[in-house]
């Protein structure tokens, strides 16, 4: 593994927002469960929760620019935008009920962001020579 001391603040920054994203993304299932157990308020918890991590989402892929432009690495801004185009799919299927496609989509992206956050802790976040 190699060593975080040569990671720059733009790595450490992209670090702590796909950290929280996995964080927000994971209660998803768990407020969804909540309310296919007959508590409706899941469901509003559920919403917030969406609009969390999609908000979070966002928040990553610029993050994710700015270390694709400082650092001149572009395999987190490609792979933050394939999890960011999911999440908004996820997010609109959703609103429109469309359960048959939001369910799956759920567990792959939250599937994605978890391989993506252990990706990103893995690999040296430092500029690269040009």
């Amino acid at each position: 593994m190699e060593s975080t001391a040569k990671t720059k603040p733009s790595g450490w920054v992209l670090r702590a927002v796909t950290g929280a994203h996995v964080v927000a993304i994971t209660g998803q299932p768990v407020f969804a469960g909540v309310y296919l157990s007959g508590d409706y308020d899941g469901l509003r918890l559920h919403s917030a929760g969406a609009d969390v991590v999609t908000s979070l989402g966002y928040a990553q892929l610029i993050v994710a620019i700015v270390v694709w432009v400082r650092l001149r690495r572009a395999g987190p801004f490609l792979a933050t935008a394939a999890v960011a185009a999911a999440e908004t799919v996820q997010y609109f299927a959703g609103l429109d009920g469309a359960l048959w496609l939001h369910l799956p989509l759920g567990v792959l992206t939250i599937a994605g962001l978890v391989v993506l956050a252990v990706a990103v802790w893995r690999t040296s976040l430092e500029a690269v020579d040009a």
